[in-house]
């Protein structure tokens, strides 16, 4: 018994995943809000009635897709900022950090960059509590290095938000610039590069009075 009902769960989570590649396949060329259930299952090769085994709605949907987007990046943005090594050595990890994640989840990117101020609500307040945490993890990172001796918790979260907002810029820019374009890819690298240097320079000069 145990190992048919294995079987059933293996089978539905592939079921639930498919639906998720197939919105995210369909969402390359449209936004959330014009998106159809009928769509998503059409392409899946299911029936419209398998798809509320998964998901309640297409908001239900578009909320899984920004756990799935961001969910598993806060590993990594919080080694953007981590204070090991010296200032352009971070700068330099960060920027490679995010071309390679553009890189390697391009429609992902798209979606959040898309949606992040979309028209279907419960997928933008999800793509903003994520952003927060990002936010929260990222000024608990800054806080460690002794830069940040004296800061206050209220401008080390604005700083954060600078750092996130940045990553976020960033990613918009390489999603932007095919990676075959070599010239065109240097020069968005070298001006995140430079970008993340006037924060880190500014807050080395920082006097909140």
């Amino acid at each position: 018994m145990s190992h048919t009902l294995g079987i059933r769960q293996a089978q539905k989570q592939k079921t639930r995943q498919a639906l998720l590649d197939a919105a995210l396949r369909l969402l390359e060329e449209q936004s959330l809000s014009s998106l159809g259930l009928r769509e998503v299952t059409r392409a899946v090769g299911v029936a419209p009635t398998a798809f509320y085994r998964h998901f309640r709605s297409t908001a239900d949907l578009g909320v899984a897709l920004v756990e799935e987007a961001l969910g598993s990046l806060h590993a990594m943005i919080r080694t953007t900022v981590s204070p090991s090594g010296d200032s352009e050595e971070r700068i330099d990890r960060a920027v490679k950090l995010i071309a390679r994640h553009v890189d390697e989840h391009p429609a992902h990117v798209r979606f959040i960059a898309r949606e992040r101020h979309g028209g279907v609500q419960p997928v933008r307040e999800a793509i903003g509590d994520q952003l927060a945490r990002f936010t929260e993890e990222v000024r608990a990172e800054l806080a460690k290095d002794p830069v940040s001796a004296g800061w206050s918790d209220e401008d080390l979260m604005m700083l954060a938000h600078l750092y996130v907002d940045q990553m976020l810029s960033t990613a918009s820019l390489f999603l932007e610039t095919p990676a075959e374009d070599g010239e065109e890819r240097a020069r968005v690298a070298d001006l995140a590069r430079r970008q993340l240097r006037l924060i880190s320079l500014g807050r080395r000069h920082w006097n909140a009075e």
